[in-house]
């Protein structure tokens, strides 16, 4: 493993631990609660709680086993409802973002599916103040053409990101891992990754 692929490594499993905190923390929390409260309500309250930020926690794993690992047991092609729903898993329960899925139902070889997943990370951390997420497939050949569009009434899109959607050599960080990622492995499969700039309005 080369020095740059042991610190995009590196840098994944901060992200992945980075994300995870919230909701393994919640439950933590949830526990603690559970353990001291005796009324009903609020016991009821509690469960709910832990209830949720297991499911936050289950999801999110499942995104970064897809998006950041071998995704071993899925085979070459991963089904078109595990990329779906493993998106709409990493959506944030607090921010609205309608993700309209225009891939049809054709499983994705795992390569163009880890390429679309990383490309989704960087479009929901965009959309700070919610939006619709756009996720468009075509195959055709031996050829997997994958348009991501984020659009809302707030996008974030930092400058270090930016650049490395670009191409624009940076050492890499956290946020833009998912990006460096993505970018090996349409360039291992002989493809690559461009960025439209916004429209105007």
């Amino acid at each position: 493993m080369s020095e740059q692929s042991q610190d995009i490594a590196a840098l994944l499993c901060s992200r992945l631990c980075h994300d995870l905190l919230s909701p393994v923390g919640a439950f933590n929390n949830g526990l603690e609660l559970l353990a001291d409260e005796r009324d009903d309500a609020m016991r009821q309250n509690c469960m709910d709680l832990l209830e949720q930020s297991a499911r936050a926690a289950t999801a999110k794993l499942k995104f970064f086993r897809l998006a950041f690992g071998s995704a071993g047991g899925y085979g070459d092609v991963i089904a078109a409802d595990e990329v779906r729903s493993a998106i709409a898993g990493m959506v944030p329960v607090q921010r609205s973002v309608a993700v309209q899925w225009m891939a049809g139902e054709d499983g994705l070889p795992k390569p163009a599916a880890k390429i679309l997943l990383n490309l989704s990370l960087v479009a929901l951390d965009a959309l700070v103040r919610g939006g619709v997420l756009d996720v468009a497939v075509e195959r055709r050949a031996d050829t997997t053409e994958i348009a991501i569009r984020a659009t809302g009434d707030r996008l974030v899109l930092d400058d270090a990101s930016r650049n490395a959607l670009s191409g624009v050599g940076e050492p890499p960080s956290t946020r833009t891992a998912p990006i460096v990622l993505a970018q090996q492995v349409a360039k291992a499969n002989g493809g690559d990754i461009m960025m439209s700039q916004p429209s105007p309005t």
